[in-house]
């Protein structure tokens, strides 16, 4: 399931003259019974919704007194979420007979035309109260306070996400609360303005048009999703058309040669996850997404992550989540991913979080070959997740077939699609478009598999810089030929470093001659520069190596500290701290 909550205006929406039809409360339970909750939103205060709702339990939460408290009928508690009405303004209002009159625990109600009395003694009082309308009610409440801020304390307790959440209203009061759902909804009887705003008009009223949401929200679910909410924006075609990846659009497949821009797509979507509010876990094997802004990093080069403690974090707090697998082997990254795919889809059932989840490197933990039933787990897991995973991969034939089979949308870089893509097609069984478009440098393809068309799109670019393969070059290997070799001014040594970490740990051990020889001749920013590829590091460095005062010491420990800046791993040693 996709949208796993139903937020509802009681009077003129489930209730029709203060009671709820027989139809209605059934077609409730049959949404309660599919294991999704119901909330309910109103301006009533609790003594009366009681009174004329006998099957108040019915609801998992109720937002009342138009946001001010909130009541778990479960335990039977109740929470005041506002500040309590003004004594002061209390008195002055009976002593004006504004007639009839209600206060709450955190509202005053009354009705029209009593607005102009009351706005009055607000003044003459010097209060900061605002004044709040639906169909002839006026509710008198803190700044702040409204159905929305009430629905998103509810879900905040029950840890559900307000994008997995359809809202339906009628009336003045509801437009605050339907703007924070994920789909909204309007009964035939709704105002105009909400009519218009909404993203689904519904055909019957009140009761009967809320049967009319809950069948189409168990029939169509994740479809029910508005582009406008839902959709990540990736690109804009050569038409002009923004290009969107959506929940209905299912998994996605990034393909495309190494250095061809895949990274930085992924990075560039994680923005606009984040921006539009949507929860993403990356599964990040070579560090390349360690500094991603907007999420919290679990493990590193030299620490395994810990699967349950992050999606706990996701669950708890929201945050988005990059597992480092950096530490582990190519069998732990495949165990641990297992793990991942199991928790995550557990989170999803709960609160719909994560809403996207990244696998980089997915042939390495869903790869070809492996024996019937060996991912069946993740498999299952995969099929089941709505909206969807986006698998990262230059070689799409090495990803496990029942993983491409689930693929919906292929977004493919390089001049030469037809190469990359015809070999996922064969798996698949299925023909590329007849006339498959070539993208220019900076562009990619755009096609959804089982369609005969495809089309070319610029994809955006991220906001952050994006850093490769950072553990790569701190733990890899960058081969014997790019190594670097410490080897003094008469080729005494001849001591090779295949990663960075491997400089820090020979540049401890040359002696001083050495050292000095290499870095008066410019030979560590140049390695930096041209073999790491990290502009950063190689100034740094050369500005190490232009100053002829400091000693070979202090050299090396700036050296290793601008390395250690920028490829950090947890470590307990003196040296590296410093």
């Amino acid at each position: 399931m996709y949208f796993l909550a139903l937020a509802a205006d009681y009077d003129g929406t489930l209730a029709e003259n203060g009671i709820v039809p027989p139809a209605t409360l059934d077609a409730l339970r049959r949404f309660k019974a599919s294991g999704r909750r119901i909330i309910l939103v109103t301006g009533r205060e609790l003594p009366e919704l009681k009174a004329v709702c006998p099957d108040w339990a019915i609801f998992d939460r109720i937002v009342a007194e138009n946001g001010a408290l909130l009541c778990d009928p479960a335990e039977g508690s109740e929470r005041l979420i506002a500040s309590p009405p003004p004594c002061v303004l209390v008195e002055r209002l009976h002593a004006l007979k504004v007639e009839p009159m209600s206060v709450g625990r955190g509202i005053i109600a009354t009705w029209e035309p009593h607005e102009a009395t009351v706005l009055a003694a607000i003044r003459a009082l010097g209060l900061e109260l605002q004044i709040i309308f639906n169909r002839g009610a006026v509710m008198i409440l803190p700044p702040g306070v409204s159905k929305a801020s009430g629905l998103q304390e509810a879900l905040a307790d029950l840890r559900l996400s307000p994008h997995n959440v359809v809202g339906v209203g009628d009336g003045e009061n509801d437009h605050s609360f339907l703007s924070v759902c994920g789909c909204s909804a309007a009964v035939a009887n709704a105002v105009p303005t909400l009519l218009t705003e909404a993203d689904i008009q519904l055909t019957a009223e009140a009761g009967a048009g809320v049967v009319e949401l809950i069948g189409r929200i168990m029939r169509e679910d994740v479809c029910l999703a508005p582009l406008a909410k839902h959709g990540i924006r990736f690109g804009t075609d050569r038409a002009g058309e923004a290009a969107f990846l959506t929940p209905p659009d299912g998994h996605v497949l990034i393909v495309g040669p190494s250095g061809c821009g895949k990274s930085t797509l992924v990075t560039a979507l994680t923005e606009q996850m984040a921006d539009r509010g949507f929860t993403f876990c990356t599964l990040d094997p070579e560090g390349d997404y360690y500094e991603l802004q907007h999420a919290v990093c679990v493990g590193s080069v030299a620490r395994p992550p810990d699967v349950r403690d992050a999606m706990k974090l996701q669950q708890d707090t929201g945050a988005n989540i990059v597992v480092n697998t950096q530490a582990l082997n190519l069998g732990a990254r495949q165990k641990l991913f297992r793990r991942l795919l199991n928790e995550a889809s557990r989170l999803r059932e709960i609160s719909g979080r994560p809403h996207w989840l990244v696998i980089d490197e997915a042939h390495e933990v869903l790869p070809a070959g492996n024996p019937a039933g060996a991912h069946t787990g993740p498999m299952q897991a995969l099929g089941e997740m709505t909206p969807a995973a986006i698998f990262v991969t230059l070689v799409p034939e090495s990803i496990d077939a029942r993983a491409l089979a689930a693929i919906r949308t292929v977004l493919a870089f390089g001049d030469v699609p037809a190469a990359l893509l015809t070999p996922f097609a064969q798996m698949r069984g299925i023909p590329l478009p007849g006339a498959l478009p070539v993208p220019n440098h900076g562009e990619l393809l755009l096609w959804r598999p089982g369609r005969d068309d495809a089309r070319i799109v610029r994809p955006i670019m991220p906001r952050q810089r994006h850093r490769r393969h950072v553990g790569k070059y701190a733990v890899g290997d960058v081969g014997e030929w790019h190594s670097f070799y410490f080897r003094g001014s008469d080729n005494r040594l001849n001591r090779p470093a295949r990663n960075l970490y491997d400089f820090m740990e020979v540049a401890d051990d040359v002696d001083d001659a050495t050292w000095q020889h290499h870095l008066r001749a410019g030979d560590y920013s140049a390695w930096f520069r041209n073999v790491i590829r990290d502009q950063g590091l190689a100034r740094d460095a050369q500005a190490i190596e232009a100053d002829d005062a400091i000693k070979p010491g202090e050299s090396r420990r700036l050296i290793r500290k601008a390395i250690w800046r920028r490829y950090a791993a947890p470590c307990e040693c003196q040296t590296c701290s410093a």
